[in-house]
C-alpha cells in the first residue's frame, strides 16, 4: 500500500523551484510565493505568486497590485485570516537580504487578483534575515531565529496585530533558550496539553550541525513568554537531526518531513512526535529538502524543493502523503488521527483552536488589514479616524481560551428563541412583582461582600414558595433536553458561593442591571447545576436563579446537577442553611427546603446548543449512548442511588460520572473517589466513549461541570470535552479559579476567569471530622498523576 502519490497538476504551471513558501488559505487554495528557479549553480530569485486549487488541481498565476515584495527565497509566510497571508524576510541573491518590511497579501475580493500592502510598523524590527520561521497564534505574529547574513541567531520577536500602531517587541525569555539556528521549522500545536504552543524543531547550528531538538514557546496569562524544551523518552525512538525540512501539527502530533542531515545522500524518515506521550515514531518518507508543504484534512501535500537523487535540480512535483496509511503501523497515532478527523467533520479546525477562525470577508477585516485601513483613514480624514473603534473592540474575538482583561461588549443581535416551551399566559402584576423583587434585591454585583452565614434571609418563606410555583410552571412546559442558541454564557458549579456569582456578573456582564435588562439582549445564560450546598449562600443563589428564570424564561436555562437532589443536599449544607436562616424544619413537607427539592425534580438534564454542543452536569458514564435516551426520561424525576434498573443507571451517569484521568485512559473505569464502596454505579469514561458518543449523535463537543478544576476549565479527549467549574477556592481548600465559558455565535469559546478573594467566607462543612464524612471532591489535576507533555 503506497503512502505517497503524485498529484497531476494543470493550468499555468510555475517553474520548478526551491526556497519558496506555500500557504494554505480558505476556499481550498494554496498560495505559492517566491523561491529560486534553475539549478544551484545558476539560479534566479523570483517574486511571482501562484494559486493552486485543491479541487481542480489547477495552477493559476495571481495578478497582483500594490506594493509587492521584492523577489526572494528562504523567506517565511503564514496565513493570518481568511484569504490573507503575510511574508517576512528572505534572501534576494548575491549575498543580499530582503528588507525587514512586513507584507500583507489580500486575496479576499478575487481569487486571481491580489493586493500587496506594506504593513506600517513603528519602532525596531527583527531586522533582515533568512532561514527563519514566522508563525501566527492569534493575535501574535512570531519570528524566531534564522541567519542575519553574519551568523545564525536565536532571538524571538512578536507583534500584536490587534494593537495599533503595529510594533515589534523582542521577547526576553528568562528560561533556557534554544541554540541559534537557521533553516529550522516552527508550527502551532492545535490540540492537547501543548495547545497554542509555537513548537520549533531542528535546524542548522552555528557550527553547521543538524539539530534534532524541539522547543515550545508559550505565553503565560501575566504576559510573560518562555521556552520549554520538549522531553524525549531516551529509551524510545529519537528523531534524526535535520534542516531545510518542514513540519506541521496534525491534532497533537508534530509531523516532520524531509530535510538534510549534513551527510550527503542520507535518507530520512518522516518522524512524528506525540506531544501527549513525548514519544517519537518513524515512518517511510519521500526525500525532499528546501520544499514546502501544507495540510488538507488528513493529507499532507509537498511541493518543489530538491530530491536526493537530483540534489542540484529542483522539482515541480506535488506529492500527496496519505496520513491514514502512513500512521497505520501505530495504533496510538491512528486513534489520534481518527479524533482529528472527527473534529474536522463537525467543527471548523480553527473554531476550537488558538488560531484564527474563518469569517466572512464581507463583514470582517483581518487584524493587519484593519490596521492599515485605520492608518489610511487617519492620513486622509481625521474625522473618520476619530469615529473608528480600535480593532479589539470592533472585531469578533475568534480565538479559543483567549484571556482578556475586560468584558467583551456584545454587538450581536438576537435570533428568535429556541422552541423550549409553549406560549404561556402573561403573568399577573403580582407574579411579575415577586420575580422583580428577588432580582432587584439579590442581583447586586457591586455589593457582593459576604454577609454572615447565620444572617436571617432577606425574604420570607411564603415569597420563596410563590417563586418556586412560578418557576416550576415554566420548567414543566420545557423539555428534558433544552435547545439553545449562541451566543451563550455557560456556568459550572456555583455551590452556594453567591459572591462568586456576583463577581462574574460584575466583571463579565449581567443579565439585569439597575432595573433594566442588560446583556440578556445579546446572550443566553446556561447554568449546569450544583447551585446549592457547600457554600453558605445557597438561598441567595437559588432564589436569584429562579427569579431570573421567571423573568427571562427563554434566555435563562437551568439544568440539574447531582446536588439538586434531596438525598444529597440534606447532608451537604442546604438543609442546614434553610433551618438556620429561615427558622424552619426541613423535614416538614411544607418547608422551603422540601418545596425547592420538589422543583429540582422538574429540572432538565441536558441542553444542546446550536445542534452541535451538548451540555450536562456530570457526563455520559457507561450507559448513555443517544440524546434520545435523555429525552425519554419522565419527570418529576427522583434520583435513585441504589441502582436496580438501566433508567436509574442512566440518571446516575448523567449526574455523577467523570472523565478518566488522562486522554490515555480508555473505556469505563471505577470512580473510586465518588464510589468508595465500589458499587460500580458511578464510573469514569474514557476519550473513546466521548468520541463514539459525539459521532453517534452528530455532535461536536461535550461541555460539563461537576469537577473542581484548578484553572476553572479543562479539556479532555483532545479538546472534545470541556469541564467548567465556577466556584473559586472550592470548600475553602483548593485555591482554584472559577470560569464561565462564553460561547459566541460562530461557536468560538472564550473562558472568563475569576480568582479566589481573601474574604472571610465560610462553608457549611468545615470541621475536620465532618469533612472526613463528607469530603469535597479533590481537584481534577490531583487525580491525573504526572503530566506527559510540555506542561
Amino acid at each position: 500500500m503506497n503512502n505517497f502519490e503524485k498529484v497531476d497538476a494543470f493550468g499555468q504551471l510555475p517553474q520548478a523551484r526551491f526556497g519558496h513558501t506555500i500557504t494554505y488559505i480558505a476556499k481550498g487554495k494554496a498560495i505559492l510565493f517566491g523561491g529560486a528557479t534553475g539549478d544551484t549553480g545558476k539560479y534566479s530569485i523570483t517574486g511571482d505568486t501562484f494559486s493552486f486549487d485543491m479541487q481542480s488541481k489547477q495552477w493559476k498565476r495571481v495578478e497582483v497590485q500594490g506594493t509587492a515584495p521584492s523577489p526572494r527565497a528562504a523567506h517565511s509566510a503564514v496565513c493570518v485570516d481568511i484569504n490573507q497571508i503575510v511574508i517576512y524576510g528572505g534572501a534576494t541573491g548575491g549575498g543580499s537580504l530582503a528588507s525587514d518590511d512586513l507584507y500583507l497579501l489580500d486575496l479576499r475580493s478575487n481569487d486571481d487578483l491580489g493586493q500587496w500592502t506594506v504593513v506600517p510598523v513603528v519602532g525596531t524590527t527583527p531586522g533582515r534575515r533568512y532561514g527563519h520561521t514566522l508563525t501566527f497564534t492569534k493575535p501574535f505574529l512570531i519570528v524566531f531565529g534564522g541567519n542575519t547574513g553574519q551568523e545564525p541567531v536565536n532571538d524571538c520577536w512578536c507583534v500584536n496585530v490587534e494593537k495599533s500602531p503595529i510594533t515589534w517587541a523582542r521577547l526576553e525569555c528568562k528560561s533556557e533558550q534554544p541554540l541559534a539556528r537557521v533553516y529550522h521549522s516552527a508550527s502551532i500545536c492545535t490540540n492537547g496539553s501543548a495547545n497554542g504552543m509555537v513548537v520549533a524543531f531542528g535546524g542548522r547550528s552555528n557550527d553547521q550541525l543538524a539539530l534534532n531538538d524541539a522547543w515550545g514557546l508559550r505565553r503565560h496569562r501575566d504576559g510573560r513568554w518562555d521556552w520549554v524544551k520538549a522531553p524525549y523518552k531516551i529509551d524510545k525512538e529519537q528523531p534524526v537531526g535535520r534542516y531545510q525540512h518542514t513540519t506541521m501539527f496534525v491534532y497533537s502530533m508534530l509531523v516532520v518531513i524531509g530535510g538534510r542531515t549534513g551527510n550527503v545522500g542520507e535518507t530520512l524518515t518522516i518522524d512524528v512526535y506525540d506531544t501527549e506521550t513525548s514519544e517519537w515514531s518513524k515512518f517511510n518518507s519521500i526525500q525532499r529538502f528546501r520544499h514546502s508543504s501544507w495540510l488538507v484534512d488528513t493529507s499532507i501535500f509537498v511541493y518543489g524543493g530538491f530530491e536526493l537523487d537530483s540534489p542540484n535540480i529542483p522539482t515541480d512535483i506535488i506529492s500527496k502523503i496519505n496520513l491514514n496509511r502512513l500512521l497505520m503501523p501505530s495504533e496510538t497515532l491512528t486513534n489520534k488521527l481518527a479524533q482529528y478527523q472527527h473534529a474536522q467533520r463537525n467543527v471548523s479546525p480553527q473554531s476550537l483552536s488558538p488560531q484564527m477562525t474563518p469569517i466572512s470577508p464581507d463583514t470582517q477585516a483581518s487584524p493587519l488589514n484593519n490596521s492599515l485601513i485605520q492608518k489610511k483613514a487617519g492620513q486622509t480624514n481625521q474625522n473618520t479616524q476619530k469615529q473608528q473603534k480600535p480593532f479589539a473592540q470592533n472585531q469578533a474575538d475568534k480565538s479559543q481560551f483567549k484571556f482578556i482583561n475586560q468584558a467583551v461588549v456584545a454587538e450581536e443581535t438576537r435570533d428568535s428563541k429556541a422552541p423550549n416551551r409553549k406560549a404561556r399566559v402573561p403573568q399577573t402584576a403580582q407574579e411579575n412583582n415577586i420575580a422583580h423583587l428577588f432580582i432587584s434585591t439579590l442581583l447586586q454585583p457591586k455589593t457582593f461582600i459576604n454577609i454572615s452565614e447565620n444572617a436571617k434571609f432577606l425574604f420570607q418563606a411564603q415569597h420563596i414558595l410563590m417563586l418556586c410555583d412560578q418557576a416550576e410552571a415554566i420548567l414543566k412546559e420545557q423539555p428534558m433536553v433544552l435547545r439553545c442558541k449562541a451566543p451563550i454564557k455557560i456556568f459550572g458549579d456555583i455551590h452556594g458561593q453567591y459572591s462568586d456569582l456576583m463577581r462574574f456578573f460584575d466583571l463579565w456582564g449581567s443579565p439585569f442591571v439597575d432595573g433594566k435588562d442588560s446583556d440578556i439582549e445579546a446572550f443566553d445564560y446556561l447554568f449546569l447545576g450544583d447551585f446549592v450546598d457547600r457554600g453558605n449562600h445557597s438561598l441567595e443563589t437559588i432564589c436569584l436563579l429562579l427569579a431570573l428564570k421567571v423573568r427571562f424564561p427563554e434566555s435563562i436555562h437551568l439544568i440539574r446537577g447531582n446536588h439538586e437532589d434531596k438525598w444529597i443536599n440534606n447532608g451537604f449544607g442546604f438543609s442546614e442553611e434553610c433551618a438556620q436562616r429561615l427558622g424552619e424544619d426541613p423535614n416538614d413537607d411544607d418547608s422551603v427546603f422540601a418545596r425547592v427539592n420538589r422543583l429540582f425534580e422538574w429540572l432538565p438534564l441536558a441542553a444542546i446548543v446550536e445542534d452541535k454542543i451538548i451540555c450536562l452536569h456530570g457526563g455520559i458514564g457507561s450507559q448513555l449512548n443517544y440524546v434520545a435516551e435523555i429525552e425519554n426520561l419522565q419527570r418529576p424525576l427522583e434520583v435513585i442511588h441504589e441502582v436496580t434498573t438501566p433508567e436509574q443507571q442512566l440518571v446516575v451517569d448523567i449526574l455523577w460520572s467523570d472523565p478518566t484521568d488522562t486522554d490515555q485512559d480508555f473505556g469505563i473505569q471505577p470512580n473510586i473517589i465518588r464510589d468508595p464502596a465500589g458499587t460500580g454505579n458511578i464510573v469514569k469514561f474514557g476519550p473513546d466513549r466521548v468520541i463514539n458518543f459525539l459521532i453517534k449523535n452528530n455532535l461536536s463537543l461535550i461541555i460539563r461541570a461537576h469537577e473542581c478544576v484548578m484553572d476553572g476549565f479543562e479539556r479532555f479527549a483532545g479538546g472534545q470535552l470541556l469541564t467548567v467549574f465556577s466556584a473559586t477556592d472550592y470548600c475553602g481548600r483548593h485555591k482554584n479559579a472559577g470560569a464561565v465559558l462564553i460561547l459566541k455565535r460562530n461557536l468560538e469559546i472564550v473562558p472568563k476567569l475569576i480568582y479566589p478573594q481573601n474574604l472571610n467566607a465560610h462553608n457549611w462543612i468545615e470541621d475536620e471530622e465532618a469533612l472526613k464524612k463528607r469530603p469535597p471532591t479533590p481537584p481534577r489535576w490531583k487525580n491525573q498523576g504526572q503530566r506527559r507533555s510540555y506542561d
